[in-house]
């Protein structure tokens, strides 16, 4: 029987089920909303593999929150016992529970890594698996890894868990106890907010827009600029009053929602917008509304001796007196390119309380453990790289389910800013997310190249279908075929002529879907070979050779080195190089530094291979664009002659901090070089000279544990 506590915690019915599961050597699928503690399952797992004197690894799809459970491990079982391997640093990697990042574990298996002493894997945020770019490695590791080896998968609500947990026990050859828990510790309290309007229930508040928009006949409004004031049209008197004296629409402002929530007592909160412009602008101009600082008195000395032991290290370097000022207000801003020190000091101040208002993107709420009394949307609509779409129910739920901290508050509110123009399409989506369907997890399954060329070198082609087959998107496929001739022949025995044809249309679909996924991969096998790194016998020739070793930007940086682009450059013009292969700058950045002398020689011959037909070729077979951004090549050269990150931020505009960004870059090209001294490992005074660009790099922020 598993324990009614653990570690002082009155364990739930459903984290007991997940436990008993897990005692009787079965793997767990746990759907949970957030919040509700599915990572106590996590923290027992960990705990048993430690006290038996076995190995456990927790991966996760981002750092932040590789991080943050490797600071919290260390906390809760002793730091000795706990190591990081996320690529950029590497604690502690023979320590008997790591955190590492999903890509790195399955490197290892990929690579023949045989993890003797492995009890488990908990694989947080497993839904990723439906992820277009890197859900591939979700699906690879679950594959790859021995049956023996239990597996903790952590999600939100999925629509499809018990499909999804029959294809895991398909591939793992292990029963998957699916364990699913609905009702929240602390339940959601939803709203909506106008300033024409004030802050009501949806339903309530629906009625009483439609009462508004009577009275005004009809609601105008202007656009709010970037620091969240309304404008106005010309000849626009006031807020209420237009011409004629007919009512118009008032902007609604993130000023105004913070007066709402003041009004009702529910702070502390998140505020989630989806431009990291925004998140800043707002966050100041907050900061300059407010005399007096949010956060409540017998704590004011707390936050300044935190800020004044950050200021007094390494820190000092970047808390400015203006950061200072706001942060000293209870007012933050967090985002994925913030200065690494800031997102982690902004981070620590929240976790403590300190911080009443936090302005933030999407990645604050991704997994990390930081709930609020409250959780605002700016909006519903995001912009996803390559158009404006709507949330997911599952984004929209994994944000909304910050609100309400368990043992704090009673419930946790979620508001969502609106205007009257606005409010007919945030009342669909609104609609759509409270009757709580959750989307599937769907398979993006797509072997990499890489992937591809390791398989072939360690087992040959006929693994490779092993494995595709075990492929989640196989595996619904298959289904789906079967599906599709089951009813192909209940036609064909009761039907007629045009039955007959029906069932014909099915049997042919039925056959493509059964061959679609392993036809994927031999339309990449082909190109391989067309290209010369294969031969027709599976043979892998030097292109193949090297590109077992590189996974960023794969066959981009194979040509490049197969060109002999990279082998005469000096290493810190190579850095740059390498930075620009895998990091491009936002839209609404513009470099002051030009690419001249040296830097455009070499820009100029990594751009002949850039358009050359087989790196073409590659993106027309993923339907991905490779990275190549030449106006990075000079920052990260200037990086690895020991210029300081404040320096080259000083030659850059950009309406955001983007320093995070900058770091990324420069700890992406650290994993590059890594690669590239697996490629030129016999080579030693070239080894010898990336391992010495590698401790060029390898310093202030591209150090620090964000």
């Amino acid at each position: 029987m598993p324990p009614a506590e653990f570690r002082g915690l009155t364990l739930d019915r459903f984290q007991l089920d997940a436990i008993a599961a897990l005692e009787a050597g079965h793997s767990v699928l746990v759907c949970a909303p957030t919040g509700t503690g599915k990572t106590v399952i996590a923290d027992w797992a960990v705990d048993r593999a430690l006290t038996a004197g076995r190995e456990v690894i927790y991966t996760a799809p981002i750092k932040a929150l590789s991080n943050q459970k490797f600071r919290d491990y260390g906390r809760m079982f002793g730091e000795e016992r706990i190591g990081l391997v996320t690529g950029d640093l590497v604690i502690r990697r023979d320590a008997p529970c790591r955190v590492m990042t999903t890509e790195i574990l399955r490197n290892m298996l990929l690579g023949g890594e045989k993890l003797e002493q492995l009890d488990a894997v908990v694989i947080d945020e497993i839904h990723f698996l439906d992820d277009r770019e890197r859900g591939t490695a979700w699906e690879e590791l679950l594959i790859y890894l021995p049956e023996r080896v239990q597996i903790v998968g952590l999600s939100a609500t999925l629509r499809n868990a018990k499909q999804f947990a029959a294809w895991l026990g398909h591939v793992r050859n292990r029963w998957v106890e699916v364990v699913e828990e609905t009702h929240r510790a602390v339940p959601l309290d939803f709203a909506v907010a106008d300033v024409n309007i004030g802050m009501f229930p949806p339903a309530e508040f629906a009625k009483k827009m439609e009462r508004w928009v009577e009275q005004a006949g009809g609601a105008s409004a202007g656009r709010r600029d970037a620091h969240g004031r309304g404008g106005r049209d010309k000849g626009r008197p006031d807020r209420h009053g237009g011409r004629g004296g007919a009512p118009r629409a008032a902007i609604t402002t993130h000023h105004d929602v913070f007066d709402m929530l003041v009004d009702k007592d529910h702070l502390p909160y998140l505020y989630f917008c989806f431009s990291r412009k925004n998140v800043e602008n707002f966050a100041r101009s907050l900061g300059q509304r407010l005399r007096n600082s949010l956060v409540p008195k017998p704590h004011r000395l707390e936050l300044a001796a935190r800020l004044d032991e950050f200021a007094g290290g390494e820190g000092g370097k970047v808390l400015e007196p203006e950061l200072r000022a706001l942060y000293e207000k209870g007012i933050a801003f967090h985002h994925a390119g913030l200065h690494v020190q800031l997102k982690a000091l902004v981070e620590e101040l929240y976790e403590a309380r300190l911080i009443q208002v936090l302005y933030c993107t999407s990645t604050f709420a991704l997994g990390i453990n930081m709930p609020a009394r409250s959780a605002v949307f700016d909006g519903l609509r995001k912009f996803d790289g390559r158009m404006l779409r709507p949330l997911t129910t599952r984004e929209f739920m994994q944000k909304a389910g910050r609100a309400g901290r368990r043992g704090l508050d009673d419930v946790g509110h979620v508001v969502i800013r609106t205007d009257p123009q606005e409010w007919s399409y945030n009342e669909r989506s609104l609609q759509s997310y409270l009757r709580g369907e959750p989307e599937p997890v769907r398979s993006s399954f797509a072997l990499s190249f890489n992937s591809i060329v390791n398989l072939l070198d360690r087992a040959g082609p006929d693994h490779i279908r092993e494995v595709v087959e075990k492929s989640f998107l196989a595996f619904a496929m298959q289904n789906e075929a079967r599906r599709l001739e089951r009813d192909a022949a209940t036609l064909t025995a009761t039907g007629d002529r045009r039955d007959n044809k029906e069932a014909e249309r099915m049997s042919r679909k039925a056959e493509a879907a059964e061959g679609r996924v392993w036809d994927d991969v031999q339309h990449r096998l082909q190109f391989l070979e067309y290209a010369g790194y294969i031969g027709k016998d599976s043979e892998l020739k030097a292109g193949a050779k090297v590109l077992r070793h590189v996974q960023i930007e794969e066959i981009f940086v194979t040509e490049l080195i197969l060109a002999g682009v990279l082998e005469e450059v000096d290493t810190a013009r190579l850095f740059g190089i390498l930075c620009a292969v895998n990091k491009e700058f936002g839209r609404d950045v513009r470099p002051r530094i030009k690419i001249r002398g040296d830097d455009m020689a070499i820009v100029r011959e990594v751009e002949s291979v850039r358009r050359s037909e087989i790196v073409r070729g590659s993106e027309q077979i993923t339907g991905n664009e490779v990275c190549w951004c030449p106006e990075m090549v000079p920052y990260g050269r200037l990086w690895a002659e020991g210029r300081p990150l404040s320096e080259l931020l000083e030659q850059l505009d950009s309406g955001a901090d983007i320093s995070g960004d900058l770091v990324g870059a420069f700890r992406r090209a650290k994993d590059l070089i890594g690669q590239l001294c697996d490629v030129w490992t016999e080579d030693r005074e070239r080894v010898a000279a990336l391992k010495a660009l590698l401790r060029a790099v390898s310093r202030d922020e591209v150090l620090v544990v964000d």
